[in-house]
């Protein structure tokens, strides 16, 4: 009896994604293959899409394909992984608010720095742009 479930490329097809992605989800385990064919190519149940959905809203909140196994492992083994997905965004707001200091930070010296901009400075040797003071 044939083993059960969709060739790659049709759940590529059917999730929007690349071949080529979803061999690398399935190489660092992300996204298990139920089976092979006949013909020997890898099968994935229907699920796959289920998963795969949960993968890409992750990786949208932010959160690495690391991150990601890991909540996977968790339901993996019987689990909801809602409370380590809670800590995951609970650390990608820290993250984040994190990124924003920098980038004021980044603003202010941009600010600063245009703030005494000449646009036509005085030529020194060996200076690629004086108002760069570098």
């Amino acid at each position: 009896m044939a083993a059960v479930g969709m060739k790659i490329g049709a759940l590529a097809g059917r999730s929007g994604l690349p071949v080529k992605t979803l061999r690398y989800y399935e190489d660092l385990g992300l996204l298990p293959a139920t089976g092979r064919s006949e013909g020997g190519y890898r099968l994935f149940a229907e699920e796959s899409l289920r998963r795969l959905q949960f993968i890409r809203k992750l990786k949208t909140l932010g959160l690495s394909l690391e991150e990601i196994q890991g909540c996977l492992a968790v339901h993996d083994a019987g689990d909801l992984p809602c409370g380590d997905i809670a800590i995951q965004l609970e650390s990608q707001i820290e993250r984040i608010d994190g990124q924003i200091k920098e980038l004021r930070q980044l603003r202010t010296e941009l600010k600063g720095l245009l703030a005494g901009w000449q646009s036509k400075p005085a030529k020194e040797r060996d200076v690629i742009c004086p108002n760069l003071h570098v």
